[in-house]
């Protein structure tokens, strides 16, 4: 199927699409989602296309399926938020290209390294059997599992690297995970 890319600044009813992507996204599917309502998650939406923020979208035909975001973190390294993509489209290479389309775009920009954080609150992973400490960190990390299709598996498929975690982020054994990517060299 075509796909084209597109600013979800371009138009209302884009906005109000990927509002609706996210909220679907971040809240379905036992999450315990940051987003509490509809009018929250149109906010975040809003938010995440203010300047300087970049955001763009993946579209089949006028169907908006995906979306992501990059806002300052740093001077040359940005925050990937969100990196969202429509349940029935995933695991069909369209988060790739969206977030192959968005390291261009950062790269073009003068951003040399991009940052994701991917939330485990659902006992998705290993990370969230034990309390995590200064002690085990690393080696929890080194030894991370995927039980229930948790993203970070997805961004080292797209060349990220866990750099670390925040233990507890989000309530006892529930840490946001980070990820980096060095985006001046090529995907091999």
């Amino acid at each position: 199927m075509q796909h084209s890319f597109c600013a979800i600044s371009e138009s209302e009813d884009t906005i109000k699409q990927a509002a609706k992507i996210l909220y679907i996204t971040f809240t379905g599917d036992d999450r315990n989602g940051w987003l509490k309502n509809q009018k929250e998650t149109l906010d975040e939406v809003k938010e995440c296309i203010e300047k300087p923020n970049i955001c763009i979208g993946i579209k089949t035909g006028n169907e908006l399926i995906g979306w992501t975001g990059i806002r300052p973190m740093y001077e040359n390294t940005w925050e990937l938020h969100p990196m969202v993509i429509k349940k029935e489209y995933q695991r069909k290479s369209y988060g790739r290209m969206l977030l192959r389309e968005m390291e261009k775009i950062a790269y073009m920009n003068g951003i040399i390294g991009l940052v994701a954080g991917s939330d485990d609150e659902t006992n998705s992973t290993s990370l969230s059997e034990k309390e995590i400490n200064g002690e085990n960190i690393f080696e929890e990390i080194k030894n991370i599992k995927n039980y229930k299709n948790h993203p970070f598996e997805f961004y080292k498929k797209c060349g990220y690297n866990i750099i670390g975690l925040i233990p507890n982020a989000n309530g006892q054994n529930k840490p946001d995970i980070w990820l980096w990517k060095d985006i001046r060299k090529k995907d091999e």
